[in-house]
């Protein structure tokens, strides 16, 4: 948009200085109108004022943290739908919102306006959710985070869910009843381990619990599933021989209020980044084991003689180009927002959501 309107004003000044050049040369003498010199110097002024004016906006928009920018969007890019760059550093276009209520689920943390994705991961929840209540002993499904409107890196919460293909659901069943907009902001996911443990607590983690994960661990399109490790250990004691689902479910820290869905990039969509798959085998073993031992949670001492540098903040430029025009774009005709509280209710963190202690770098890295 910036480029052509800068060509529209060097093209339409050019033309009228050309008209009054030809009109002097014609009659041979002095006219009404500005001397050649003095129309190509207002040529050359108004265009250098318009560049300088487009150049403080770009610069501005440089400087700005994505997460800033993104954050403001409050309804959909109305582009064809595509996720943008990778999971952790990209966009979405065309996004659709997961309904506030549906016959086996509900959206939560309404206010943070998350509830955006890719339409296949909306499809994607729906039908899990529904498959949930048919067949796996659950009333329905509590549906956390997804993405902003337009993706993005977000102001809190998360590294991820930038590109409408991640979704958070919690572990606490649905209830019979709705929950109100305020409950939405306030009721409690409920941690499976037992306090302050990093063991599983067989009174919260049902067989229920397990069929929903390897349901959705087992679905075309999965690329991963995160839990806490002490979930994912649990998962290995009871998966019996069928063992092939369990290469997608990846132990991290947290998700022991919730697990991560994350699909893979559909197919046909060029400018959307794949993770490496997961590793050959149910990931069980040695993986598994380093994950349980004290190594993953011991902090890191700081090296007294290594200077701090603080991280720069993500700006737009770290981005895919393509996510400039998401955030141009006009919004979706008929979108609108679940909350009319965004942005005015207080943040009430999961427990996933709150900042961690430094940690060592995980062996292997496979967020």
């Amino acid at each position: 948009m910036e480029t052509f309107t800068r060509r529209s004003c060097t093209m339409r000044l050019y033309r009228a200085a050309s008209k009054r050049d030809k009109a002097i040369l014609a009659d041979g003498r002095e006219t009404p109108f500005m001397p050649r010199w003095i129309s190509r110097f207002a040529l050359l002024a108004g265009c250098l004022s318009l560049s300088i004016a487009f150049g403080t906006k770009d610069e501005a928009l440089a400087q700005t943290p994505a997460k800033v920018l993104f954050g403001k969007e409050k309804l959909p890019a109305n582009l064809q739908a595509r996720a943008i760059g990778s999971y952790a550093k990209g966009c979405q276009a065309g996004a659709v919102a997961l309904p506030v209520d549906g016959p086996a689920w509900q959206a939560m943390r309404l206010s943070r306006n998350r509830n955006w994705g890719q339409p296949v991961l909306i499809h994607f929840l729906e039908k899990l959710a529904a498959d949930a209540k048919a067949y796996d002993g659950w009333n329905g499904l509590l549906v956390g985070d997804i993405a902003q409107p337009r993706g993005g890196p977000m102001t809190s919460g998360h590294a991820s869910h930038q590109i409408g293909l991640d979704a958070d659901i919690w572990l606490r069943p649905m209830p019979a009843g709705r929950f109100s907009k305020k409950e939405r902001e306030s009721v409690s996911a409920i941690s499976m381990l037992k306090s302050g443990t990093r063991t599983v607590d067989p009174n919260k983690f049902t067989a229920a619990h397990f069929r929903l994960i390897k349901r959705a661990a087992s679905t075309p399109g999965v690329a991963r599933i995160f839990v806490h490790p002490g979930i994912k250990k649990v998962l290995c004691d009871m998966a019996g021989s069928d063992r092939s689902w369990l290469r997608q479910v990846r132990p991290w820290y947290g998700h022991h209020y919730h697990f991560h869905v994350r699909l893979a990039c559909p197919p046909g969509q060029a400018g959307c980044k794949n993770q490496a798959p997961p590793p050959a085998g149910d990931g069980c073993g040695k993986d598994l084991a380093w994950w349980l031992s004290d190594a993953p949670w011991t902090p890191k001492k700081p090296d007294p003689k290594k200077t701090v540098v603080k991280k720069r903040a993500v700006t737009l430029k770290d981005l895919p180009d393509a996510c400039r025009a998401v955030l141009a774009a006009a919004p979706t005709p008929g979108a609108v927002v679940a909350s009319s509280e965004i942005g005015n209710s207080a943040y009430v963190p999961i427990e996933a959501d709150r900042t961690l202690t430094v940690l060592p770098k995980p062996r292997p890295l496979y967020y």
